[in-house]
């Protein structure tokens, strides 16, 4: 598929896409237009079969300074003409009224990283402010650079947090931590982040890309692109389901249907000491996917 973005860049190899944000003037500041192709490019890479695994990483000295609040009338893009309840953001998300005037754009641009069928890594190489920090959270492994700066600066402007980070950061830190971050509104650095598990790893910056490439691909070579896909969606959505049984009726599908498929492949390799040969597609998912539909 054709990426051509003005916010964003891409390049493909080897099965790993590196999706830039490219705003380095602005410090890849974030806004309604990158928020939209942001989404367009989660969506799109779904059924994008080169593409194994993401790394988003910024331009420049930044990843995202948050929130470009440089834009005249409501900065973050919503019709304050309108008074939304909880009822219509349930029955009426999709409304364009409701979808592009009230409900959050980074929220919007998590959510479709959430459903997204390829694992995503974020390399931060700089400050990752704001919505800057909190739309890597749907993201699966986090590395930062020594130089980077991150903080949920949401109190010092007045508004909450926001991209659904009230549901990712304490499963990926504890509440007692985000709470923290969140209520002081600190900027920290890398170390910091990484005592703190919001990183898996810290690296000098001119290694951050290089680590970042060389883990995608060992998520890459020699495995199935279906069996990926499954474990992605499987662990952020059992690990939130009230209860095991809810688990296991998922995990029974997702092994029927991989064990007919490249599990057929994957043990013939595995009895013949030789290497895998997958035939299986992201853009073709068994039947029961999505099942939470």
């Amino acid at each position: 598929m054709d990426y051509q973005y003005n916010t964003l860049h891409t390049a493909l190899d080897q099965g790993v896409l590196t999706l830039t944000l490219n705003r380095p003037e602005e410090m890849n500041s974030f806004t309604v237009e990158m928020a939209n192709e942001l989404i367009d490019f989660f969506t799109r890479i779904n059924d994008d079969d080169k593409v194994g695994a993401v790394i988003v990483t910024g331009s420049g000295r930044a990843f995202c300074a948050g929130m470009d609040l440089t834009r005249e009338g409501n900065v973050f893009g919503l019709d304050e003409s309108l008074q939304p309840s909880l009822q219509e953001l349930q029955q009426r998300g999709e409304d364009p009224m409701i979808k592009h005037g009230v409900r959050d754009t980074g929220g919007r641009v998590v959510l479709s990283i959430y459903d997204c069928k390829k694992p995503v890594i974020a390399a931060i190489n700089g400050a990752a402010v704001g919505v800057g920090v909190t739309m890597t959270l749907a993201m699966d492994i986090r590395l930062a650079s020594e130089k980077a700066k991150i903080g949920f600066v949401f109190g010092k402007l007045g508004i909450c947090s926001e991209a659904c980070s009230s549901w990712f950061l304490p499963r990926i830190v504890g509440i007692q931590q985000a709470l923290e971050w969140v209520y002081t509104a600190d900027i920290f650095g890398a170390h910091e982040a990484l005592a703190g598990r919001l990183v898996k790893a810290v690296y000098p910056a001119d290694q951050l890309l290089i680590e970042a490439q060389a883990l995608a691909r060992r998520i890459v070579s020699g495995k199935s692109q279906i069996a990926t896909a499954l474990v992605r969606q499987m662990m952020y959505r059992n690990s939130a389901a009230p209860h095991p049984r809810d688990a296991h009726n998922v995990d029974s599908l997702a092994m029927f249907y991989s064990s007919i498929g490249d599990g057929k492949e994957g043990v013939a390799a595995f009895l013949e000491k030789r290497e895998t040969q997958f035939t299986g597609k992201a853009s073709a998912m068994p039947s029961f996917y999505p099942w939470w539909e």
